[in-house]
């Protein structure tokens, strides 16, 4: 197979092409299955002398997956036949490499996504590890980061080991009693939480052991047993508190930790010794026929049961997301540090968030370029567009955001609906001046045209001035539609003609000195009253303008309710999961406790509850039931 080159790409690298749609599903997402075409697997993080290394052709493909992604990850000790369940899971006999030697051929963690064959609108994406142990590498440390980023990226998480579930292959499992000293789940654990693996629940994916060349009677005690209970049967802890002990405890105490949902396969040998070499090459005809029909029934669970790839929180991780987390996770091992479940969470919801303020406000533009007609009859008319296109392009934005600490990138969004409700505003405005301007020019030219010609200087000219004046006036307001500047156009039109029917006036010999007077009187009254009305008209739109910003407002703080509600509701879940699992655990180590330990388990039970959020008396003493319904059970 030949081999990608990687670089090792930095985080902001990946992030430089324009921001796409992520979500899934909705109005507008282009189905992007279609076009994934990956003929075979791609490197995806390379093992380079012991560094860890991103491939950018890997994340292309990534990156171009809009559909929810199934991540199957397996791992295994080199030369165990883990490439060989991956190629059937794509439904293939060739892809991953199976070589035929004792050296490891898989280097670093290579991809192959694939549509799915059982869940439409999601994609496959099956991730071949190194073999752990290989003699060639002498540092097993790289291991445990090859381990490490398997059980992040995935969904389900297959470990495949020869023979039977021994101390020997407990011992070899020793990878996952050093995830929490790999990653951290907090970005800044308290005192309390450094040491609670049950935080990782929520963040880790379901196990599946494979048990290649199994040569035992599923039996215990003579009786029948299935191969999920094999495994239950072997990760059972044995009583006692001595080293010896703690030892032969603490991986299996650690994937009941982390694993809640388990899972066990075994697999007869599929042929003969000699034929091995060759196995991508044998007919299925030529393959144990057990062996056939165990491995189509491990296809058959992992296609049908291995669920989309989620976070905290239940946000479906898409190909963009688990570009990103690939990225995060990468760079914080290359940078020396461990790579934290929040912060690489937090720095997707960073991206995508932004990604969602961008379209909001694309959804908003186009919605406004589509359905606004300027100028608008009245200020009104523009607000309640600009209220219902904002309420839109809000609930954009909480489609596609999640996780926005304090409201930021919400905040933005907002700033950024009033800074264009503003702008529409002013364009609202200089359109209509516009419009009733060159109206103004067509409507009343004519009249000062005929008063330079002397039309009006003449006895009784003044009020035939005027009488035409308030004629070209109605008609002027009988055109529909001139916007909100109607009478601020004409106001200060007819102020800088204020001269001329002035000038009039004084040479009108037909007037006597008091009409004259009368008359500008009235004119003063006229221009004082349309003073007035300019004033309560400014009043009425700055009352809109504060109208519209406090139902903006509201409309921000409504939708941002019902979203927190849904979280609320979804972090519950979590909540409840972590502490079955917590409850669980504590329960199968009851048994195994001196009873000095037990009660060191005891002030443990009571911190927990002294941090635990009851919101009422009756929720305390529920809580306190559940804590202590194992030591109840087991008689203390």
């Amino acid at each position: 197979m030949k081999r990608t080159s990687s670089s090792n790409l930095p985080v902001e690298a990946a992030f430089c092409s324009p921001l796409q749609d992520l979500s899934t599903g909705s109005e507008g997402t282009l189905d992007m299955a279609s076009e994934i075409h990956m003929p075979g697997p791609e490197c995806l993080i390379e093992n380079i002398n012991g560094r860890l290394l991103v491939n950018p052709e890997a994340l292309k493909i990534l990156s171009a997956i809009r559909q929810p992604v199934v991540v199957v990850a397996i791992v295994g000790l080199y030369r165990t036949g883990k490439s060989y369940l991956m190629n059937k899971l794509a439904g293939k006999n060739k892809g991953f490499s199976l070589g035929s030697t004792v050296q490891s051929h898989t280097k670093g963690i290579w991809m192959w996504c694939v549509p799915h064959p059982k869940k439409p609108d999601h994609t496959l994406v099956l991730l071949d590890t190194e073999g752990l142990g290989d003699v060639e590498k002498g540092d097993n440390q790289n291991d445990s980061w090859i381990f490490a980023l398997a059980v992040l990226l995935s969904s389900t998480f297959v470990y495949n080991s020869i023979g039977t579930i021994n101390q020997q292959a407990m011992d070899q499992l020793h990878y996952v009693t050093e995830l929490t000293r790999r990653i951290r789940a907090k970005s800044s654990p308290d005192k309390h939480e450094v040491q609670d693996s049950a935080n990782f629940v929520s963040f880790f994916p379901d196990f599946v052991w494979t048990l290649r060349d199994f040569s035992l009677e599923l039996e215990a005690d003579g009786q029948p047993i299935t191969a999920d209970e094999y495994l239950e049967n072997s990760l059972k802890l044995k009583q006692g508190n001595d080293k010896k002990t703690k030892n032969f405890n603490e991986p299996r105490l650690c994937i009941r930790k982390f694993f809640p949902e388990k899972k066990c396969f075994i697999f007869d040998r599929p042929a003969h010794r000699k034929y091995l070499i060759h196995l991508e090459q044998l007919q299925e005809e030529d393959l144990n026929p057990e062996f056939r029909e165990q491995v189509a029934d491990f296809c058959f669970y992992i296609l049908s049961h291995s669920k989309a790839k989620t976070l905290s929180g239940g946000i479906t991780v898409n190909g963009p997301r688990l570009e990103s987390l690939v990225l995060t996770y990468v760079n914080s091992i290359s940078s020396g540090d461990l790579p934290c479940l929040e912060s690489a969470v937090l720095a997707l919801a960073e991206i995508e968030n932004l990604a969602a303020v961008q379209k909001a406000i694309a959804h908003y533009d186009q919605q406004m370029g589509q359905k606004l007609k300027l100028p608008t009859e009245t200020l009104q008319e523009l607000l309640d567009l600009h209220r219902a296109t904002e309420k839109e392009a809000i609930e954009v934005f909480m489609k596609n955001s999640f996780k926005d600490v304090d409201q930021v990138f919400q905040k933005k969004l907002g700033d950024k609906l009033e800074a264009k409700r503003d702008d529409f505003c002013k364009q609202n405005m200089k359109a209509s001046s516009d419009y009733c301007m060159a109206l103004i020019q067509d409507i009343f030219h004519p009249l000062y045209e005929d008063v330079k010609q002397g039309k009006f200087s003449k006895p009784g000219g003044y009020y035939l001035f005027i009488k035409k004046m308030n004629e070209l006036k109605n008609k002027y307001h009988q055109v529909p539609r001139k916007g909100v500047q109607t009478e601020e156009t004409l106001r200060k039109y007819l102020d800088s003609k204020e001269g001329v029917a002035d000038a009039l006036l004084q040479t009108d010999q037909s007037l006597t000195e008091k009409e004259k007077e009368i008359e500008v009187e009235r004119m003063k009254s006229e221009a004082a009253e349309a003073a007035n009305k300019m004033l309560e008209e400014m009043q009425k739109k700055s009352e809109q303008m504060m109208q519209e910003k406090e139902a903006s407002y509201q409309e921000h703080v409504k939708q941002l309710t019902e979203k927190m509600e849904k979280e609320r509701a979804q972090l519950t879940a979590d909540q409840e999961r972590v502490l079955a699992l917590k409850l669980q655990v504590f329960n199968c180590s009851i048994s195994i406790l001196s009873s000095t330990v037990l009660n060191q388990k005891l002030l443990e039970v009571r911190a927990l509850y002294q941090f635990k959020d009851c919101s009422s008396p009756s929720t305390s003493r529920h809580f306190i039931s559940l804590l202590l319904l194992p030591l109840t059970i087991s008689g203390y």
